[in-house]
């Protein structure tokens, strides 16, 4: 029969801490209170507790009974409560055995070798940079001192009466050049005003196009657009202080990653295709070399990233083949505006159909990534909380967790295309005709494309990332799982805490 301390009464049922240990094996008896000696109080029936006197305070406790004498042995550990969290981070990577680095050793150097030989063939070497048929003029920056809107007349001209009706008015500015050849030098330029002509105003900072006439003809230069270097400098500053403040070395290490990913763009991607080179496939080796490049550099190098890079992998190349096969059934030809114009700036063809396929393949790139990194984060962390969970186990438990990314990850890539083709949209409504003509359009088919096979290798990326983890998280010895935690990934115990029940630095 279990006997209630002393002490229930003022404090609750609390459990006395003494030195012998509280897991007994059945059959054990119990150490023996101490009692004290007889005739100092008047034996009571079993089971019930004499009174203790009022404004007493209890007993202290006896030489030898001191509470919590000895360091209580911290309890085995208990599998962690898992729910459906959308993390995008993890802690240190516990260092993976020798058997997973040679599995994943062999299932990613082929991959590397192949992305770095596909960069090798497709570019442009000896080529000499692709330019514009059409001359672009230099860009000059210049400052609007005044600005007058009257009618349209060229230099020497008057206006002589009444202008008619239906004259269209101009725009007269007043500028100063800052830089270029005529720099200081005064000049006035006359724009139309047109619905779809910017607004300019006195004070404006504006970039002219000088075609390399004479300075002192207005007809050499043009207005083209504003001058928008330092807020977007000042946007990017913020941008990478929000970063480094919040993620510190590895925020840093991110904007590491996206410099060289833009790198990779600038001096690999926009070349090749301009020479010719198949956009799709210059995209996928580009896209490659950038997902090897980011992900190791943001999260090291570990089993985990190692699998969400096989995972995002799998994803792009199952992304390209819908794209290619889909874009062809429905007959799409990639000829927008944007590209109609590119292909007569070259001045020669370019596979149309292949840059709306690279589109679609770079523009899921960064989605894959969240989706890859986080899935392989949840199946370490459970087989970490459980070493005894099977590959099928953690398969599972990571795909339920998984299902919760899906959904706002796909929401993510069909509303950032949305977005990006807002203006098609709006106008492809305006013609009046019925809802499945306008889905029919080239510039919207092209979207849904984009949309809804980029969404595919997303779901998809959610299992083939999962199944991939769970076999090689489950192949992991728990030694190596021991050692992670005590790297960092434990949570703080009541011995790490202080007096006052706060952790410890």
């Amino acid at each position: 029969m279990n006997r209630r301390d002393i002490s229930d009464d003022d404090t609750g049922p609390i459990r006395r801490v003494t030195d012998t240990p509280s897991d007994r094996s059945s059959g054990t008896s119990r150490t023996p209170r101490r009692t004290p000696p007889e005739g100092t109080r008047s034996p009571r029936p079993q089971g019930t507790r004499s009174p203790r006197p009022q404004g007493t305070r209890p007993r202290p406790a006896e030489p030898g009974r001191r509470r919590a004498a000895a360091p209580k042995p911290e309890p085995d550990p208990k599998p962690e409560p898992v729910g459906h969290g959308h993390g995008h981070s993890h802690g240190p990577a516990a260092p993976a055995s020798r058997r997973v680095r040679l599995l994943l050793m062999w299932l990613l150097i082929p991959l590397a070798v192949a992305t770095v030989a596909a960069m090798v063939v497709l570019y442009p070497w000896g080529k000499d940079p692709a330019k514009s048929v059409f001359p672009q003029g230099t860009p000059v920056s210049a400052t609007i001192t005044a600005t007058i809107t009257g009618p349209c007349l060229a230099e020497g001209q008057v206006q002589v009466g009444e202008p008619p009706p239906d004259a269209k008015p101009c725009l007269t500015t007043d500028l100063t050049m800052t830089d270029g050849p005529a720099t200081g030098k005064p000049l006035k330029l006359t724009v139309p005003i047109e619905p779809s002509t910017p607004r300019f105003t006195t004070g404006d900072k504006v970039v002219l196009s000088y075609n390399g006439g004479d300075v002192a003809n207005t007809a050499s230069f043009q207005i083209v657009d504003f001058q928008r270097g330092t807020p977007l400098l000042l946007l990017a500053g913020l941008f990478a202080l929000a970063v480094i403040v919040l993620g510190r070395w590895r925020g840093l290490a991110a904007l590491i990653a996206l410099g060289l990913s833009f790198l990779v763009l600038a001096l690999f991607v926009l070349p090749s295709i301009l020479a010719g080179e198949s956009p799709l496939l210059v995209s996928i080796a580009g896209a490659g070399a950038i997902m090897f490049v980011a992900l190791y550099l943001t999260h090291g190098l570990s089993a985990r990233t190692s699998v969400a890079v096989l995972g995002t992998l799998v994803s792009l190349i199952l992304i390209g083949v819908l794209s290619a096969i889909f874009s062809a059934a429905a007959s799409l030809t990639g000829l927008d505006d944007s590209t109609s114009q590119l292909i007569g700036s070259l001045g020669h063809g370019i596979d149309a159909r292949g840059l709306l396929l690279a589109g679609v393949v770079i523009g899921a790139l960064g989605v894959l990534d969240d989706v890859t990194v986080t899935q392989t984060s949840a199946v370490w962390e459970l087989r970490r909380a459980n070493p005894a969970l099977g590959w099928r186990e953690l398969y599972n438990a990571g795909l339920r967790i998984g299902r919760d990314h899906v959904g706002s990850a796909v929401n993510t890539l069909v509303m950032a295309y949305a977005g990006a083709a807002l203006p098609v949209l709006l106008y492809t409504s305006l013609s009046g005709v019925g809802l499945g003509s306008i889905l029919g359009a080239e510039e919207i088919a092209q979207e849904i494309v984009r949309t809804l096979a980029g969404s595919v290798g997303i779901v998809a990326a959610v299992p083939v990332t999962t199944v991939l983890a769970a076999l090689i998280a489950s192949r992991e010895p728990q030694e190596s799982l021991r050692r992670g935690r005590a790297a960092g990934d434990r949570l703080p115990t009541r011995r790490d805490q202080g007096p006052a029940g706060e952790a410890e630095s």
